[in-house]
């Protein structure tokens, strides 16, 4: 079976293999963007894909969904630091052939996603089952974001990388990306695209001082 890994990150990619050197008939390949991605689905249309979604050039659940339709053979591993609710929620409505995993899992349950997938069999870690299954959910309430946390998140959707924002404020990289993950967890999203469609919607950025 054909794993793409494709994940930026040097030590996941690292663990991973090293997981599945455990794990016979397993061809490993590493992708670095999406666009080798493809090409390499091109080539091997039936494979499992392990990728980081929080880390990777994918904007949205949609894109996701479109790959999946034009690749049909290929078995999809999100494994992620952190995802939302709704994202793992969408995820799991519109796809039948995705895993979800999440990089805190232990090693035991994360072999056993890729001995899943291979076998395209789909696999959530017990974190994300208990996020999905979890009855008498609270319904979240509105997002309410702290004038610092709105004033990063503008900065975010306009461009500016931690490095740019840590600099502009005067404060520590350390400082800018905990507000980040911060503000991420509260509005639901995963990643900038995501993060900037949301304050194009709040009105934090007008769309005249927004360019693709």
């Amino acid at each position: 079976m054909h794993i793409i890994l494709a994940d930026n990150q040097d030590i996941t990619r690292a663990g991973l293999q090293y997981i599945l050197q455990s794990i016979e008939e397993s061809v490993v390949h590493y992708s670095p963007d999406k666009a080798s991605m493809v090409e390499l689905l091109k080539q091997h249309p039936v494979a499992a894909v392990v990728m980081d979604y929080t880390m990777f050039d994918i904007n949205d659940v949609e894109e996701m969904i479109i790959l999946a339709q034009r690749f049909p053979q290929v078995h999809w591993v999100v494994f992620s630091e952190d995802l939302s609710l709704d994202f793992v929620r969408r995820l799991a409505a519109s796809l039948s052939q995705v895993s979800v995993l999440l990089k805190e899992s232990p090693l035991n349950e994360i072999r056993e996603c890729l001995i899943q997938s291979m076998n395209r069999h789909r696999f959530f870690c017990q974190r994300i089952t208990e996020m999905l299954f979890t009855q008498n959910v609270v319904e979240e309430e509105k997002v309410k974001l702290t004038k610092t946390e709105s004033e990063i998140l503008k900065d975010i959707a306009l461009g500016m990388t931690t490095k740019d924002i840590a600099e502009k404020r005067f404060s520590s990289f350390h400082t800018v990306n905990t507000h980040r993950k911060n503000i991420f967890r509260k509005i639901g999203v995963n990643n900038i695209h995501e993060a900037t469609k949301y304050a194009l919607r709040a009105g934090l950025v007008d769309s005249a001082e927004y360019y693709i």
